[in-house]
């Protein structure tokens, strides 16, 4: 227990040197939070992980799976772009758990455009991303669990792609104080990206004063390479009130990547019966007196106010049942996002 509090010590203050470096990653997709249930308590969810959705928020909550699992996720994200989330994780003796998943973002056709074909040349091109990855997690203790995630990353508009390889690890342990829950992850821990294919390819002259050369040199465009957005998570979570039939559960979660500045989470979720859940939360960066924005622009940064609900509807008086959970956000300027997700259990 004492290490756990100095650990968590240790990462809390770490957490304090930061510096806004917003643009400047790639595959901002993987920042995107999955599952309604997390989303509705404001992302504050590492150290709650223990179905199929930590795949994303935290591998070593999968351990916790009762049972082999199927996680859906559909994400309606600002600006038309569908984000859709399709897990699945299995208990192996033995072994621990094991899981497999891929996210998937997409969106319209959209017109090519050119500076002198501003109206559009008659293409259409598409952009998509996608991230496909494998699992494993094990519980070491009766309250410390471990988890791993491998994942491949890929981005493409038009002719030119770039791929990465990345790798997230995470730890959940339950302390002797009333069950209170400690978590950490640390998120696209990998490679560089760089766009590469024939969109690049470029004719050039490489000596315009001379005559009679070739001025039809095949060349390419340098294309910068850049860094996937590492982020690290460690959070806190405990009931705090039962009552009967119902219990509160409060989860606070602090983040530090490497493209912002570092940002708290705050969530609660109401149980009743086991059956019907209300979630509520507070996601909201920390923004440093000297930032130079204004008012405006602080309150079209912040994510704000997130609400959920969901119910689990146990099936044939067995351990199968299915988990309907809904989420919506306030995106401030950006208006608002709704989320859906489905957990079949077995």
């Amino acid at each position: 227990m004492r290490k756990a509090t100095i650990l968590l010590l240790v990462i809390l203050v770490a957490t304090a040197f930061g510096q806004y470096r917003g643009g400047t990653t790639a595959a901002p997709f993987l920042k995107i939070g999955i599952g309604s249930r997390a989303i509705g308590m404001g992302e504050a969810f590492v150290a709650l992980s223990d179905d199929a959705s930590g795949l994303y928020w935290n591998p070593a909550g999968i351990s916790r799976s009762d049972g082999p699992e199927l996680f859906f996720s559909r994400n309606q994200w600002i600006a038309d772009i569908d984000l859709n989330f399709a897990g699945v994780i299995l208990p192996l003796y033995g072994i621990g758990t094991v899981g497999v998943s891929i996210t998937s973002v997409n969106m319209e056709d959209m017109d090519v455009r050119t500076e002198l074909e501003q109206d559009g040349t008659g293409e259409k091109f598409s952009s998509s991303m996608m991230a496909m990855q494998g699992s494993i997690a094990r519980n070491l203790t009766d309250r410390f669990s471990i988890g791993f995630n491998v994942k491949y990353i890929q981005e493409q508009i038009w002719h030119m792609k770039a791929s990465a390889v990345a790798i997230d690890m995470g730890t959940l342990f339950v302390t002797q104080f009333n069950d209170m829950r400690l978590g950490m992850n640390i998120s696209n821990y990998g490679t560089s990206m760089t766009m590469a294919g024939r969109d690049a390819l470029v004719r050039v002259d490489p000596d315009p004063n001379a005559e009679g050369n070739n001025d039809q040199i095949p060349a390419h465009y340098d294309m910068s390479t850049w860094d996937l957005p590492l982020l690290f998570r460690v959070g806190v979570a405990m009931d705090v009130l039962e009552m009967g039939v119902s219990k509160l559960t409060v989860a606070v979660d602090a983040l530090h990547p490497n493209d912002n500045y570092e940002s708290i989470n705050v969530g609660a979720e109401l149980n009743v019966l086991d059956r019907f859940f209300l979630r509520g939360g507070w996601k909201s960066p920390y923004i440093e007196p000297d930032a130079g924005l204004n008012r405006d622009a602080i309150e079209a940064r912040q994510e704000g106010i997130t609400m959920g609900a969901g119910f689990d509807l146990p099936l044939f008086g067995t351990g199968t049942g299915i988990k309907f959970d809904y989420a919506y956000a306030d995106f401030g300027i950006l208006n608002s996002v709704q989320r859906f997700s489905l957990n079949i259990y077995f």
